[in-house]
């Protein structure tokens, strides 16, 4: 039998196609682009909606857990990765090792940050109130990449790979306000932070990668 002869294109094609595949092995999406399964409000569930394949953050304050199956929403090491979008004025986050709440900001965990414009001086990247950053990376109605390490007592934070937050958490940690009390890292879920009704952001391409 006559053997054929591969096209150079076509073997760049399944190079391409073998390295996208690898570049992906062991994340793991908690979002699936058409609803909100996995994912749990108490109070103003209105606040979050599908939009386009992405989540969208507009009403008043309110945050959005993750409680599905993936780690049985229990994370104690792994990387964050979401796409997100911020329009002008608008603030919102992300948070880890946190606990699900009916009402009010999250007791338990750390938040990152999500702001270009709005007038908090702590910017996106931040893990609030404990590395606050000041630098605006990425711009409103566009795209970027929020990414989140957490090891041990190690977080580091990228905004479209740039490092902004490399953090090691001492022995005794601070406790930052009464209100805030609880910012320690230990394992919980992830939230995203409905902020006020003027603050509208969208996330998509939510994963996760679980780490030793």
């Amino acid at each position: 039998m006559k053997s054929r002869k591969l096209s150079p294109v076509f073997v760049l094609l399944m190079v391409l196609t073998l390295g996208a595949a690898h570049a992906q092995k062991g994340w793991i999406s908690l979002f699936d682009g058409k609803s909100l399964d996995g994912w749990k409000v108490g109070d103003n569930a209105s606040t979050f909606s599908i939009e386009d394949g992405a989540i969208k953050v507009a009403g008043p304050k309110a945050h959005l857990y993750y409680m599905g199956p993936v780690s049985n929403h229990e994370f104690k090491n792994f990387e964050f990765k979401a796409r997100v979008k911020t329009t002008k004025g608008s603030n919102s986050g992300i948070y880890f090792h946190t606990l699900y709440q009916e009402k009010g900001w999250p007791l338990h965990g750390f938040e990152v940050q999500i702001n270009n414009t709005h007038g908090d001086y702590i910017k996106t990247g931040s893990l609030y109130e404990v590395v606050d950053v000041r630098e605006v990376y990425v711009k409103d109605d566009e795209w970027f990449t929020e990414h989140i390490i957490v090891r041990g007592n190690h977080v580091i934070i990228k905004i479209n790979d740039i490092v902004v937050v490399d953090y090691t958490q001492p022995e005794n940690p601070l406790r930052v306000t009464e209100e805030r009390k609880t910012r320690v890292i230990k394992p919980g879920t992830f939230a995203i932070q409905g902020h006020d009704p003027k603050s509208v952001v969208y996330l998509k391409d939510i994963q996760v990668k679980l780490l030793k």
